[in-house]
């Protein structure tokens, strides 16, 4: 099945059309070669897998992988183009708990997807309860300090909020006992890009994005504009001189793209 390309959700071949989509689809290949030696030999839940790309690569390197997401369109998506035998993908309500039983995995991933959620600190607890002793939750998210005014709610229409690292680093305190917070940087012809690309969308959304509106009326004014200026991924496949290897995640680095946590 061919799933529908929103913009927002990381279909890889809608990433090929322009060095900023470009830029985001090393950033998500780097997360996930990145995690690699975390997830090794472990029981890995992907909280919230989307495409199901991100969970097929874990697979190949956990003892198994339970992947899941509030979509069905993204889940039958995933078992189509990604099946495995240690790979299980399946919905779930956000509103409710994980159907899983306490401590049932040693590794819980949440790639660019705690920014989507409406209830934080039920998002990170869940995650908790779920995972063994011992276990990490490991959060990638974008970082709101290169992205927004501070005033700013976010550009983005499918994100409710964006964190800084000090408040991504006190959501996970209220639950863990451990966090090591990290950023996700690279090389100047990596960072460029992404760095013009979220200047220039800040400014042009200030007027539609201001703290004072409502949610529904932020998301509303932005589905305007978007429908206004369609969407450019999904274009003529392109090739550029970047890759992934030009992606780094570790600790104090700068630009900070992304904030990368471990939670213990």
């Amino acid at each position: 099945m061919t799933l529908n390309a929103t913009g927002e959700r990381m279909i890889v071949e809608e990433y090929s059309s322009s060095i900023e989509d470009y830029v985001i689809y090393l950033m998500h290949i780097a997360s996930y070669r990145w995690v690699a030696d975390y997830v090794r030999g472990k029981r890995v839940l992907d909280f919230g897998c989307g495409s199901g790309y991100g969970a097929a690569e874990m697979a190949s390197h956990a003892v198994s992988v339970d992947a899941i997401d509030v979509s069905q369109e993204a889940v039958d998506h995933a078992q189509a183009n990604f099946a495995k035998p240690n790979l299980r993908f399946a919905s779930f309500d956000p509103e409710k708990l994980l159907p899983f039983a306490d401590g049932s995995f040693d590794v819980v991933t949440s790639f660019q997807v705690i920014e989507h959620v409406a209830d934080f600190d039920l998002y990170v607890a869940e995650a908790k309860r779920v995972l063994a002793p011992g276990g990490q939750f490991i959060v990638i998210t974008p970082d709101r300090a290169y992205r927004l005014f501070a005033w700013q709610k976010p550009w983005n229409r499918w994100h409710v909020d964006e964190f800084s690292a000090r408040g991504l680093e006190t959501l996970l305190a209220r639950h863990f006992g451990e966090v090591d917070m990290m950023a996700m940087s690279g090389d100047a012809a990596l960072c460029q890009p992404e760095l013009d690309r979220c200047r220039k969308l800040k400014w042009i959304t200030s007027p539609f994005t201001l703290a004072i509106y409502p949610q529904a009326l932020r998301v509303g004014l932005l589905n305007l504009i978007h429908g206004l200026k369609g969407r450019s991924a999904g274009g003529p496949k392109r090739e550029f001189p970047l890759d992934a290897s030009q992606v780094t995640i570790g600790h104090n680095l700068q630009p900070s793209l992304n904030l990368v946590a471990v939670a213990k």
